[in-house]
């Protein structure tokens, strides 16, 4: 089967599914999209890798990378492989510079993963036409802004999974709800980001 290559086009919390995130991946030379829930942990990995955040201590992502390192394994690419009744799949393709193995993984972790080993991500025609949406007007402002995110009540363990542009607009929205508290601890997300960089 032919393989279409993708990217991360964006993420943002989720319209559907309360705690959940959408990332959304669109095929390299077209107009598909494929957008994907995952959970909040696996968003924070990826956005974390995006943002290029130094964590104090390693993540789960970036230990399994240490550790493949280490042993000389490398993860040479990303393949969402199979869709059924609403659930992604994907194999990682693990080499040694000899052999080549296929390692089960979920979704949201192939794709940190990805991330994290600088591999590319594919996907196969049959997955694209059940799941993938046709964006027609290739005009209109990247999908990561449109999608508005919501202030999340709880902004103790939220705050890191948001681009900066995200959280301009979730301070843009709550300081125009006049939730000020809320407001502080995004402008206060907003600066530490702008001085790690």
């Amino acid at each position: 089967m032919e393989k279409i290559r993708l990217e991360i086009i964006g993420m943002s919390y989720s319209q559907s599914q309360s705690g959940a995130y959408a990332i959304i991946l669109g095929e390299q030379e077209g107009k598909r999209r494929l957008p994907i829930i995952i959970g909040s942990f696996e968003a924070q990995a990826i956005a974390i890798e995006i943002e290029k955040i130094k964590t104090p201590r390693p993540l789960t992502h970036d230990l399994f990378k240490s550790f493949a390192e280490t042993f000389h394994i490398n993860v040479t690419e990303v393949i969402i492989n199979k869709f059924s009744e609403g659930v992604f799949y994907a194999v990682l393709h693990c080499s040694d510079g000899k052999t080549v193995k296929e390692v089960d993984s979920r979704t949201s972790d192939a794709i940190a993963l990805a991330l994290r080993f600088n591999c590319p991500i594919f996907t196969y025609e049959s997955i694209m036409m059940a799941a993938g949406i046709v964006m027609e007007d290739e005009t209109s402002e990247p999908i990561h802004t449109k999608m508005e995110p919501d202030i999340p009540a709880n902004l103790d363990d939220d705050l890191s999974v948001y681009a900066i542009t995200d959280l301009q607009q979730l301070l843009k929205k709550a300081v125009e709800s006049e939730e000020y508290e809320k407001a502080s601890k995004i402008r206060d997300e907003i600066t530490k980001r702008k001085r790690e960089t």
